[in-house]
């Protein structure tokens, strides 16, 4: 199987984890809502954004279909929606932690067969797009997860008004994933925490197999 199949399935892996996990957040704090529309699921389809997903295989970061949350089931509604969106890039860096320890386990005790080379190559590429993912998404323009996480600091009139600009959100980040300063600031932050990562699970020679 090509790089392309591998990259499509860590995608594809990373954005369904990231969307699972706002709805079993929203599910626990009392909403429903995902869960009727079948998004507590780990089936990939249900949450793929297709031009999402096209800007994640071009600039290395992307989005999924939201997860539809019906605040007035929180008891806290910004605070509710808060945790809700911060538990989407949460379960990226988790993840990426999970994959690393999988990469640690396979250098230090497996031989290099073309089974395990694999695994790791496509671990370790995982934990990449999984911190990625879960940094483009801390961004504070809507609508992505940073806007409704900073919103809870917010005065409400405050909040009306952020959520007013979140149909030009998406222009926005367009804009700055082309450009070299916007590209290469995420480009530079998702290098910085990948290779923190590797520090806190004690696995910092990966970090030079990538970013060399």
């Amino acid at each position: 199987m090509g790089a392309a199949f591998w990259r499509g399935a860590a995608v594809f892996l990373c954005l369904t984890i990231h969307e699972t996990c706002h709805g079993l957040m929203a599910c626990a704090l009392g909403d429903p809502t995902a869960k009727r529309m079948h998004r507590l699921s780990l089936n990939p389809l249900r949450h793929i954004d297709w031009f999402g997903l096209l800007m994640m295989f071009v600039c290395g970061f992307g989005w999924a279909k939201p997860v539809p949350v019906d605040m007035r089931y929180f008891k806290n509604p910004k605070r509710g929606m808060a945790l809700t969106a911060l538990a989407g890039p949460a379960s990226n860096f988790l993840l990426a932690i999970l994959l690393l320890f999988i990469c640690k386990g396979i250098y230090l005790y497996c031989r290099a067969t073309t089974v395990w080379t694999t695994l790791f190559s496509f671990s370790l590429m995982t934990a990449v797009l999984s911190v990625g993912l879960g940094l483009f998404n801390l961004v504070p323009i809507p609508p992505l997860d940073g806007s409704k996480i900073l919103a809870a600091a917010l005065p409400d009139r405050a909040y009306v008004q952020l959520m007013r600009y979140e149909r030009y959100g998406m222009i926005l980040l367009i804009l700055l994933s082309v450009t070299d300063i916007g590209g290469g600031a995420i480009s530079g932050a998702i290098g910085a925490v990948f290779h923190g990562l590797c520090g806190l699970c004690g696995v910092p020679e990966f970090y030079s197999l990538l970013y060399s």
